[in-house]
């Protein structure tokens, strides 16, 4: 049976966001919340900031300065698009790695069904934005977020909302909860099957997938739509290790589906896929059988949007299928050269306030003379510590550095690098500012 297509939603568009405390995004006042901006521009809206197409180098912005490639953005977007619809899947891609309202329309415009969350702050991110669909790759069993959660599904028919569910507690909190809120629609819940015994969340077995199945369809204020997990917390993960879990979860589906779990007249959705994997989701995906009712084929990766130069790089899943194509990083952290103490050592004004370290650290791929502007390699120029606002840089005798150079540093895990930047320059190959990406962490 063919998958079931990702269908179109209408969003905002991008630079005339839907307003967020009453103010649109290209209505906010430009200050000192955001890192890098120009000092000169203090007291301009963002839109009028933009609308100047100021130049990264030389419009006056501070260091360290983060900037996210346009062209590799629109390359990633339209990439994972022609991926999905090839593959016949849905598209939900992760939210909680960038929490930018401007990068979800611009998924949502190249196809994608909906918007993954984590927690329900993300969740009233999104719908602050307008996001009319959103999948919680989590539990919730929290009482105040289930009281918002029945009043945004109360007031707007069109808002649809999926999450997970791994334990009877879990479902009776759910259930007491949304009870206690008056509840008037039920909430669509899916069964996350753990990876493995040492994974993360999820449940365990087949019979307590099972159990936790019978517990919703004994509470009137949940509906079992589907099944889903995350395949990225595979314990020692190969590909085979993958795809046998992944096989589980669609035998656990159709297992669930022949005794009639399933809420009738609904998709099932069968759901997985980090930005590690997505091959081999497609791959098992492709081979469910014909269910009692449409399959929702849901991948959730998310850091495929910006990519990196670090933990992704080495693995994407393009790597073992490059007739796909192949992602680009769209990050680089510009820090200048603050300090020179040695041939053997130089300090960046950039650190951990600044750039993602958890996996990996930075890496050095160009400097920008600080005399005339012009670019070189970084040769010989090696990230081999951060501290709090310095990166330390080892330089070997062929590196050309001195005090006043800007270094471009490549990065690693988006997941860490949006967080850290409220309103991030969108930058052209030649260095034009075209847009402000804004962030809600």
């Amino acid at each position: 049976m063919a998958a079931q297509q990702p269908a179109e939603q209408s969003v905002t568009p991008f630079t005339e966001a839907a307003p967020a405390g009453g103010t649109a995004l290209t209505g906010e006042v430009v200050d000192h919340r955001f890192k890098a901006l120009p000092p000169d521009a203090e007291g301009l809206t963002v839109g009028a900031l933009a609308a100047q197409r100021r130049n990264l180098y030389t419009g006056g912005f501070t260091t360290p300065v983060l900037a996210l490639s346009a062209e590799s953005v629109a390359h990633n977007l339209a990439l994972l698009r022609t991926y999905a619809e090839h593959h016949g899947l849905a598209f939900a891609p992760h939210g909680k790695t960038s929490m930018s309202p401007q990068l979800f329309a611009r998924q949502l415009e190249h196809g994608a069904w909906g918007i993954t969350a984590a927690v329900p702050h993300q969740a009233r991110v999104y719908r602050a934005f307008g996001i009319r669909r959103i999948f919680l790759a989590n539990e919730l069993v929290d009482a105040a977020a289930l009281r918002w959660l029945a009043g945004e599904l109360d007031a707007d028919p069109e808002f649809r909302f999926v999450c997970y569910v791994d334990s009877v507690r879990g479902v009776e909190l759910m259930d007491t909860a949304l009870r206690a809120a008056g509840a008037s629609r039920p909430v669509d819940v899916v069964v996350e099957l753990g990876a493995g015994e040492n994974a993360r969340t999820g449940v365990r077995t087949e019979a307590g997938c099972a159990a936790v199945a019978d517990a919703v369809a004994a509470a009137g204020t949940l509906r079992l739509v589907g099944v889903a997990g995350y395949e990225g917390e595979v314990p020692e993960a190969t590909g085979e290790r993958v795809r046998d879990w992944l096989r589980r979860l669609v035998a656990l589906a159709v297992a669930l589906d022949r005794a009639g779990r399933f809420a009738p007249g609904e998709p099932i959705v069968v759901s997985a896929g980090g930005s590690a994997w997505f091959d081999a989701v497609a791959e098992v995906f492709a081979d469910i059988p014909e269910l009692s009712a449409p399959v929702l084929k849901l991948l959730r990766s998310g850091a495929y949007v910006s990519h990196d130069d670090g933990h992704y790089r080495h693995l994407t899943p393009f790597n073992r299928i490059p007739e796909e194509g192949a992602l680009r990083p769209a990050f680089r952290l510009w820090a200048q050269v603050v300090s020179r103490p040695s041939a053997e050592q130089a300090f960046l004004n950039a650190g951990k306030r600044d750039a993602a370290y958890d996996l990996d650290l930075p890496e050095a791929q160009l400097v920008r003379s600080g005399r005339d502007g012009s670019v070189r390699p970084a040769t010989g120029i090696t990230v081999s510590g951060l501290s709090d606002q310095h990166a330390w840089l080892r330089t070997g005798p062929d590196a050309e550095l001195e005090v006043g150079d800007w270094v471009g540093l490549g990065l690693s895990h988006p997941c860490t690098v949006f967080d850290k930047w409220q309103l991030i320059p969108l930058v052209t190959e030649d260095g034009t500012v075209t847009e402000y990406v804004r962030t809600f962490f």
